[in-house]
């Protein structure tokens, strides 16, 4: 979250987790260029606390990108492999995860994202969605004549899935990536999960990752 400082400047509020998010790991969700992984990081960054991209888990289990692997074994397969991954990360604590965006369609995955974490979806417009992923070519169910009308279709598909299991949900629209962090930082706030820490402290950082999901 951001606050104001001497002269109205914005700085940083240091933040500290309480008991319940050290101990449960923060999932989001969301559609593929919702910025998962983006704000994952930098979460996890505020946060002080480990990040995982579960496609970049996926991919270095494999030893191959998820898009070769996708299109080579096909969906029900990769998704095998994804609960897999998910299962496990679900099980740590003080831990960001950036789930891919297609994760909520099996139920063992619903509940043991629900179950083991604070779930907050980052919901985004289909035009919106368009107009970031639209020069991608890492995404395999978008690589269709029709982009935009695949992102609306998916969408109407997913968004029942990732309000069933999300504690918070994110309007995002257009902002920058430190906004929707302090956007999801406020509802921790709000909910008691992470309080004022000393500003002193210094987050840890964390491996970059691509939300390719």
């Amino acid at each position: 979250m951001l606050v104001a400082g001497d002269g109205d400047i914005l700085r940083p509020l240091v933040l500290r987790p309480t008991a319940e998010v050290q101990s449960r790991a923060i999932a989001l969700v969301g559609m593929p260029g919702s910025g998962k992984s983006t704000a994952g990081k930098l979460l996890a960054r505020r946060l002080r606390c480990r990040f995982a991209d579960s496609d970049a888990v996926i991919a270095t289990r494999l030893g191959e990108s998820v898009r070769t692997f996708f299109e080579r074994e096909g969906e029900d397969r990769f998704r095998d492999v994804e609960t897999e991954v998910v299962g496990e990360l679900t099980k740590e604590s003080a831990l960001v995860i950036a789930t891919g965006g297609g994760t909520v369609l099996r139920a063992e995955n619903r509940e043991a994202l629900c179950r083991a974490c604070v779930v907050f979806y980052l919901r985004s417009s289909p035009e919106e969605l368009y107009r970031r992923l639209r020069n991608d070519t890492q995404r395999p169910l978008l690589q269709v004549a029709d982009p935009l009308r695949r992102l609306q279709e998916l969408l109407r598909e997913r968004d029942p899935l990732y309000r069933q299991i999300a504690h918070h949900v994110v309007d995002i629209g257009r902002p920058t990536v430190q906004t929707l962090v302090s956007m999801i930082l406020s509802q921790l706030q709000l909910a008691g999960a992470v309080e004022a820490a000393d500003a002193g402290s210094t987050p840890t950082s964390t491996d970059p990752q691509t939300d390719r999901r």
